[in-house]
């Protein structure tokens, strides 16, 4: 058995919890020297009755996804951290993240903040967070924003 990481997912939404996962596997990445791939899923199911009303939505969703994990890769890579992947994916973060992308990329760590920028679903059906820990093959930290900056 083997006590570090070579493949970590981060999931990134853009809210403060994803920020703290993300400087968390910053760190984790480096001391292992392992891949870290950004990965942001673009919640398909959200916008599509929206879609109907205003088709740029996608396209949206497509840009700022890019201009996050952009900004995300660029920090990494300054702050050490060698082998840095960008995956923008479509669907539902709560499945695609542990059933599709973690076998695909051969991941041994997620990382993902307790909760991200949808309350609304988190409160009727639950968290990603919670889906990931239930349904992940490999080892999941879930992060949470200091009580200071959870305001």
């Amino acid at each position: 058995m083997t006590l570090s990481y070579n493949n970590i997912i981060v999931a990134v939404d853009g809210s403060a919890e994803a920020k703290w996962a993300f400087q968390k596997a910053v760190g984790i990445a480096k001391r292992n020297n392992a891949t870290l791939n950004l990965v942001n899923v673009i919640d398909t199911r959200s916008f599509a009755a929206v879609e109907a009303y205003d088709r740029s939505i996608a396209e949206r969703a497509q840009t700022f996804a890019q201009e996050l994990l952009t900004g995300y890769k660029k920090e990494a890579e300054t702050a050490g951290v060698e082998n840095v992947k960008v995956l923008i994916e479509y669907g539902s973060p709560k499945t695609i993240i542990t059933k599709e992308i973690s076998k695909k990329y051969e991941v041994d760590l997620i990382i993902c903040g307790a909760t991200g920028l949808n309350a609304v679903e988190r409160f009727l059906i639950g968290s990603v967070s919670e889906n990931i820990v239930r349904s992940a093959k490999c080892d999941v930290l879930v992060v949470r924003t200091p009580e200071s900056d959870a305001k």
